[in-house]
């Protein structure tokens, strides 16, 4: 399964995107991020970037994400919108729905990796 994840703002969010992409085996890692998450995010596992503008209207953001994840993802995937706002946690649900994969929430717990 592929993991989808916002890396935006929000205190902390960033090392629990990471943990996420630590602790549980994803074939590909996908981050929708901006130009300064491009820049400051670092993980030992290998990810792609969704490189967005985060002040764009919510329509060009949720086509900018579908756009880049066309013909990328399987029937399924892995959500983690923990970081970022809800303009980002709207499109990027939009554009996966528009491209017609199902949507596992998961997040890190007390317990490590659930889906919720």
């Amino acid at each position: 399964m592929d993991l989808i994840a916002c890396l935006s703002s929000g205190k902390g969010t960033w090392g629990h995107v990471n943990r996420i992409m630590e602790d549980k085996e994803f074939e590909n890692i996908y981050l929708v991020t901006n130009e300064f998450g491009k820049e400051n995010f670092h993980s030992e596992k290998k990810f792609n970037l969704i490189l967005v503008n985060s002040s764009s209207g919510l329509r060009e953001l949720r086509d900018e994400i579908e756009k880049q994840l066309k013909d990328k993802l399987k029937m399924e995937v892995a959500l983690n919108i923990v970081s970022g706002t809800g303009k980002e946690h709207m499109a990027i649900m939009s554009a996966l729905l528009k491209l017609g994969v199902g949507i596992r929430l998961i997040a890190l717990t007390k317990d490590g990796v659930e889906e919720l």
